[in-house]
């Protein structure tokens, strides 16, 4: 009788938390790709008493669904392992386990760019907004701010194809290599986090600062950003094959 309780109970828990994973996912990555590929572009057209308005009265809002999108993403995933009966050392040794770790790695940084980064900004942003809607003068912290936020996201935009890929590919195609060869798992690693860091640390102004550069030229523009985030991932892919 308690091993069939703790069956059911695995059982949808799995299912449960899996699909909070995917609702809430939907809702970050959506958004996400709102405001990288409709409202940043639209709002560059947008004379100065429009984008005000947004900012006091749409931003705040989809920002709210943003970050507790990101919250409850990273949160029901970690449910969904916590799920997992096979969930252990050997586990994350195994084709599935070194995918899912990938996905995750760059889960957690577009997370902590959500809370640490994106919406700190954009809160100033906000505030501007309604100094101006007031009719007092600008911010001029409001500007540094705007253009923190906005290489923050579209790098979490970059981020978010090679996230999404191997998510997927934990279930659907990484458990046909060997992935055995401790050495290899380390090399994997090692150029992954490399990868990781020069973009995180381009998008947080340790690479130069925050001005427009040839390093941040595909931030620039989202469809350079889409290019680049599809790069990631090739190159990932590549080192996969060859050292698994």
């Amino acid at each position: 009788m308690l091993a069939t309780i703790e069956l059911l109970t695995r059982t949808g828990g799995i299912i449960l938390s899996r699909w909070g994973h995917y609702i809430f996912g939907v809702t970050w990555i959506g958004l996400l790709y709102y405001f990288n590929f409709v409202q940043t572009p639209a709002l560059a057209t947008f004379e100065a008493g429009p984008r005000v308005e947004l900012q006091r009265k749409l931003l705040g809002r989809a920002l709210w669904w943003f970050r507790w999108g990101a919250m409850l993403t990273v949160l029901t995933g970690f449910m969904i392992l916590g799920f997992q009966k096979d969930f252990n050392a050997t586990y994350m040794k195994t084709g599935p386990g070194i995918s899912i770790s990938t996905g995750i790695l760059f889960g957690l940084i577009m997370w902590a760019n959500v809370w640490l980064v994106i919406w700190p900004n954009q809160k100033i942003v906000i505030a501007n907004a309604e100094r101006i809607a007031g009719g007092a003068e600008a911010d001029p912290a409001a500007a540094p701010a705007a253009r923190k936020a906005a290489l923050a996201s579209r790098t979490n935009t970059l981020f978010s194809i090679p996230l999404l890929f191997f998510m997927a590919a934990t279930s659907h195609f990484a458990f046909v290599f060997n992935t055995q060869n401790g050495s290899h798992r380390a090399i994997y690693y090692v150029i992954l986090l490399v990868i990781v860091l020069f973009f995180e640390l381009n998008a947080l102004g340790v690479l130069g600062g925050y001005a427009p550069s040839p390093t941040r030229k595909f931030l620039d523009d989202h469809r350079k950003t889409i290019y680049a985030g599809l790069a990631v991932w090739l190159v990932l892919m590549v080192v996969w094959q060859i050292l698994f």
